[in-house]
């Protein structure tokens, strides 16, 4: 290397912040902070205690275990073994994250002062950036659980969740499912004026002592291996605003699962078709209220939007670190693809994007109630962010990331499905004006 190329690099070091602080007074090395440090470990150092240790765990546990099997779950969905990662993760306290300790593992300083969400939001984060399919696996088993504990119905949580968590807790994990999409009711049935016109077909007849339930679901997450599934059902001869929860069993008469789609992404996780034919179900499985399932669907939209908004900012990130590692292994034109600046750019504008939709994921869990605009905007700003990122980290791997197995493909297929489900992008933008509505519409006093 010739001298002047030499004295040109040593002044390029000389003037990297690190290196030019050093020259700052001692108060002036404090005002910013110039450590060597990723993002990630700067990001998870501003979380609450509980969810930062959450966020180590979680990450460990991504690469121990759903590493090694995110291939073979994504290439062979229907050959693959849910149950062995399924009990790992109920013994490493990843399934009973809903309930502060010691009825569940969520630590209680965060639990309690922010979302029930938030601890939930940073270990989807984590198991997506491997997989979304299997990410998706574990995670579904949460919004099964949610219905039970949002319905705000204290003879419900007693009487279902604690003995379930419980079960779990000592290595007996149950498998949950959140089942309200029918073939002729989808998003609609997750914005109210679509509801109001939604054409649902699976209808609770009331008897002595219980329901007799009929009718179908579909694309329901995890539906062909749960152990139960909360399903809403309107009551018969009522529409949308008699919808009622109702916790359903595997092995209960007339409950059958039908078809397994076959997805283009999230593989791992099957999305199955209920089919409910004269189900008999007593009285003690109704999940709060009658008349109660629309205002406990919405609680549990809220809560669980942020969540796949992290799963879609997990997505994103997995394709940028498989992008960035790429870019540092490859020579073009005698240099490293990261050497060149144009690719710094690039990798940059990724980097502000993963940032700034982690930062209203982080956001709308902030709070201890969830706020339906913040939950509704996280959701489709990480999830348009993933696509984008997705896409972009392909482009630069160029045939290598088209290939299968190289990672960002497969992630990208998994990232497209988070601008669909709990709402396409389009319902929760539609969510976000009707929470603000009295302001955009002038109604506002203030």
């Amino acid at each position: 290397m010739k001298p002047e190329a030499l004295d040109l690099q040593a002044r390029v070091d000389a003037l990297r912040p690190g290196n030019a602080s050093k020259h700052l007074d001692f108060f002036g090395k404090l005002l910013v902070d110039n450590r060597e440090m990723t993002i990630w470990e700067h990001d998870t150092g501003l979380l609450p205690v509980g969810a930062r240790i959450w966020r180590r765990r979680a990450r460990d546990f991504a690469r121990r275990y759903i590493r090694p099997d995110a291939v073979r779950a994504d290439s062979l969905p229907r050959e693959y073994d849910p149950r062995p990662i399924v009990s790992q993760a109920a013994r490493k306290g990843f399934q009973t994250l809903l309930l502060a300790l010691p009825l569940g593992t969520a630590f209680p300083g965060s639990y309690f002062l922010k979302s029930a969400s938030f601890q939930v939001a940073v270990v989807a984060e984590e198991f997506a950036a491997e997989s979304g399919g299997i990410a998706l696996l574990l995670m579904a088993h949460h919004l099964g659980c949610a219905p039970l504990i949002l319905s705000g119905h204290v003879p419900t949580i007693l009487r279902h969740l604690l003995p379930l968590y419980a079960r779990t807790l000592r290595g007996r994990p149950e498998i949950m499912a959140f089942a309200i999409t029918e073939p002729g009711a989808g998003s609609d049935v997750e914005e109210t004026e679509g509801g109001a016109e939604a054409r649902l077909v699976t209808t609770a007849r009331q008897v002595d002592g219980g329901f007799v339930i009929n009718g179908r679901k579909c694309f329901i997450s995890d539906g062909a291996i749960a152990d139960k599934v909360t399903l809403f059902a309107k009551l018969q001869g009522e529409g949308l605003e008699s919808w009622t929860c109702f916790l359903i069993e595997k092995g209960m008469e007339g409950y059958s699962i039908g078809r397994q789609e076959h997805k283009l992404g999230q593989r791992a996780s099957d999305a199955s078709e209920l089919i409910l034919d004269d189900v008999r179900v007593p009285q003690r499985n109704v999940v709060g209220r009658l008349r109660s399932g629309w205002a406990n669907n919405r609680n549990v939209l809220n809560y669980s939007r942020p969540v796949v908004g992290a799963m879609a900012l997990g997505h994103a990130r997995g394709a940028f670190e498989r992008a960035l590692e790429f870019c540092r292994s490859t020579v073009r034109g005698g240099k490293r693809l990261i050497d060149y600046q144009d690719v710094q750019i690039e990798l940059a504008d990724m980097i502000v994007k993963l940032w700034s939709a982690r930062a209203l994921i982080w956001h709308s869990c902030s709070q201890f109630r969830c706020y339906q605009s913040a939950s509704a905007a996280a959701k489709v700003a990480a999830s348009d962010i993933s696509f984008e990122v997705c896409t972009k980290a392909m482009e630069i791997m160029g045939d290598y990331g088209y290939l299968e197995n190289r990672g960002a493909e497969s992630l990208w297929r998994d990232s497209r499905l988070t601008q669909i489900y709990e709402g396409t992008n389009q319902i929760n933008r539609l969510a976000v004006i009707e929470h603000q509505w009295a302001e955009i519409s002038g109604r506002c006093g203030n």
